[in-house]
């Protein structure tokens, strides 16, 4: 007999949300595991003693972890998608009948709660996973990569001289009819204003002409982010702390550097934190080894091997790895040579032998792009009659050598990086952190910063390590006790 089903509301019903979601269900494991009580004592301090009752801490930060669960990275969305699933309303503590949060007040306890927090949240989920024995501490991988900030390129300003501000706006600033031009201007005086040197503006400008030579008449070329812009030259006034970067392949953009540390063995982030997009990788690596050595530290891990790509590579950074004590695994950048072919290198006299038997002696120390270096000279007269000198030296009078004053350092890691155990180690890395970018960023709310300011920045990627890391205690916990199972 054919059925057909007839939807009558009923005026009263018994109904018990914990009875609809599974034993197995993801949120209900979650809530078993996560114990986010300490978040009262903490927060306490940022909320009066009178009034209206503010959003309870604890379901706050849960709402944000179920968006990078979900990965949504809207707060009205985040609000619209938990009042439909029956099980994130269990894990949150609401019942089917209970009205959840208005979404902008998720925005604005973000911003309220200061990022420490965020970083003890996370810090107290990996405590959750070293508890479980999922983190080893001995290998950890680095990596970083730049997240899209909440700001347009179009919105872009130019840089000014400080003296005649207004005048000079009106003269060398032009704005199309297509440029959309922020609602309100946030970023300091200071960011407003030129700061680079002559030189540097130079090669801004000249790269400019260069562009207007090769690339004006191409498809695309009318788009202002297809045009060649500079941090030295422009910012951002809807979002000061975003800086302009780009990857090979890949058009300019205002972005945020995400930088994280990665363990070997269950793949579990250690470490996260947000930078500025407009420096070089190795600028960042002592910072986040300080950090993340002393947060090992407290977990009663022992850090031995730090891996990473051949960004993180300067003799400044092998230097600091062999004063902690860290063995590096970290190849050299491709402007590092080791000195000139054909020209030996006398350690005990310090200098070198060119390949007539001249003397390139030692001069001075100076520092060239951020970097120390050892200077040496021959003398003119050596160089006069040479035979080789239009080959060795072209039209210059004397031969110059600067090579980095952590020669040594350089080798020491260099020998490490083309051993067989060195290999096997770069394979390690790239099989460790570059997936967790992968999730990061298309699973895991990361693919966009929706947040204005560095500060608020740290808070999402931590919010989003969080998220990764809980995920991963779950399935290895679930994995775990499927084993003893059947055992």
């Amino acid at each position: 007999m054919q059925g057909k089903k007839l939807y009558q509301e009923k005026l009263f019903s018994s109904f018990q949300l914990s009875h609809r979601v599974p034993e197995n269900n993801f949120y209900r494991r979650l809530k078993e595991v996560l114990d986010l009580s300490f978040l009262y004592q903490q927060t306490h301090v940022y909320y009066g003693k009178c009034g209206q009752k503010s959003i309870d801490p604890v379901v706050f930060y849960k709402l944000c972890l179920v968006g990078y669960l979900e990965n949504i990275i809207s707060d009205r969305k985040i609000i619209d998608h938990c009042s439909m699933r029956l099980d994130i309303l269990y894990f949150l503590g609401f019942d089917i009948d209970e009205e959840l949060p208005w979404h902008s007040t998720l925005s604005r306890t973000r911003q309220l709660f200061p990022e420490n927090l965020f970083e003890e949240v996370f810090t107290h989920v990996l405590s959750m996973c070293v508890e479980k024995g999922m983190v080893c501490g001995h290998t950890q991988a680095m990596d970083s990569a730049p997240i899209k900030a909440n700001a347009s390129m179009d919105s872009l300003e130019l840089k000014v001289p400080e003296e005649q501000l207004e005048a000079y706006l009106q003269k060398a600033r032009y704005q199309s009819r297509e440029d959309r031009k922020s609602k309100e201007n946030k970023a300091p005086k200071t960011q407003q204003i030129i700061t680079a040197s002559n030189q540097e503006l130079q090669q801004v400008k000249s790269r400019n002409r260069n562009w207007q030579k090769n690339q004006d008449q191409r498809p695309g070329a009318s788009n202002k982010g297809a045009k060649y812009t500079s941090n030295k030259t422009h910012y951002s006034p809807t979002d000061p702390d975003a800086r302009i970067s780009v990857k090979p392949g890949k058009a300019r953009k205002l972005n945020y550097l995400n930088n994280i540390s990665v363990d070997t063995s269950n793949h579990v982030i250690t470490d996260v934190k947000a930078y500025h997009a407009d420096k070089k990788d190795n600028q960042y690596l002592q910072d986040a080894t300080k950090r993340l050595h002393q947060r090992l530290k407290k977990q009663g891990l022992l850090w031995r091997n730090l891996l990473a790509d051949a960004g993180y590579s300067s003799g400044e950074n092998y230097a600091f790895l062999e004063k902690e004590n860290i063995i590096s695994y970290i190849p050299p950048h491709g402007t590092y040579k080791g000195g000139p072919a054909g020209f030996t290198f006398c350690k005990e006299e310090n200098y070198w032998l060119c390949p007539q038997g001249k003397k390139v002696t030692f001069r001075k120390q100076r520092m060239v792009k951020n970097s120390l270096q050892n200077h040496y000279l021959t003398k003119r007269s050596d160089c006069k009659n040479c035979p080789i000198k239009q080959k060795c030296i072209g039209k210059s009078f004397e031969k110059k050598i600067g090579i980095t004053v952590y020669v040594d350092e350089y080798e020491r890691n260099n020998k490490r990086v083309r051993s067989k155990y060195g290999r096997y180690m770069k394979g390690k890395r790239q099989s460790t952190v570059e997936p967790v970018f992968g999730t990061l960023t298309q699973f895991m709310g990361l693919r966009k910063i929706n947040t204005i300011g560095i500060t608020q920045a740290n808070k999402v990627m931590h919010m989003s390590a969080t998220a990764y890391n809980l995920k991963k205690l779950l399935k290895f916990v679930n994995n775990l006790s499927s084993i003893l199972k059947y055992r």
